[in-house]
């Protein structure tokens, strides 16, 4: 077989394993993502790999370079990239994308061992943080919104004046009177 018929069944395979998951994504019938690890994981990180033009017979391009991998070392970087140039070397010659990420999945502890999360001059904060303290003053003004159901509500129990007839509250009358007494306490 030719390098593009084997590139060709290996795509093909590809797809058919890793359809509908989420870790895994085709940037071009040459070119793939795969995440080992969840999204929440610190220690999760993302393989782009690219076949060259004579792939499997030549090793494929593995790179850490997607942005979501940021957050990992260089040193981290670099072990991941050498062990994974090992595996390489061992199966050069025969599809082995599937290998690679499954290797890579089994064995995610061991190349994120020494891993340190770097912190970044980025960071995400909630537009409740930013708030200055003249604007945190302008929102505790703010009035509830109300449904246009509570508002048919209160019109109904309100006179033509807006005023609530009295005493419509009861239970409010008897916290009232629970605390002031009634007359004959004298």
């Amino acid at each position: 077989m030719t390098a593009n018929e084997d590139q060709e069944m290996e795509l093909e395979a590809l797809r058919s394993i890793y359809e509908g998951d989420e870790c895994f994504k085709e940037i071009s019938p040459v070119s793939f993502q795969f995440r080992i690890g969840d999204l929440e994981d610190t220690k999760a990180f993302i393989l782009d790999i690219t076949w060259p033009e004579s792939y499997p017979d030549t090793a494929p391009q593995i790179s850490l370079g997607a942005f979501f991998n940021n957050r990992i070392s260089a040193e981290t970087k670099q072990l991941i990239l050498s062990k994974l140039e090992e595996q390489v070397e061992i199966n050069l010659g025969t599809a082995m994308m599937y290998t690679l990420f499954e290797w890579a999945k089994e064995n995610q502890e061991t190349l994120m061992e020494n891993h340190k999360p770097l912190v970044t001059a980025v960071t995400l904060t909630t537009s409740s943080e930013v708030m200055t303290p003249t604007s945190t003053a302008k929102k505790k003004e703010k009035k509830e919104q109300l449904t246009k159901a509570q508002k048919r509500r209160i019109i109904n129990r309100t006179d033509n004046k807006g005023e609530l007839p009295r005493g419509w509250n009861w239970v409010d009358v008897i916290k009232q009177l629970s605390k002031t007494g009634g007359k004959d306490d004298d």
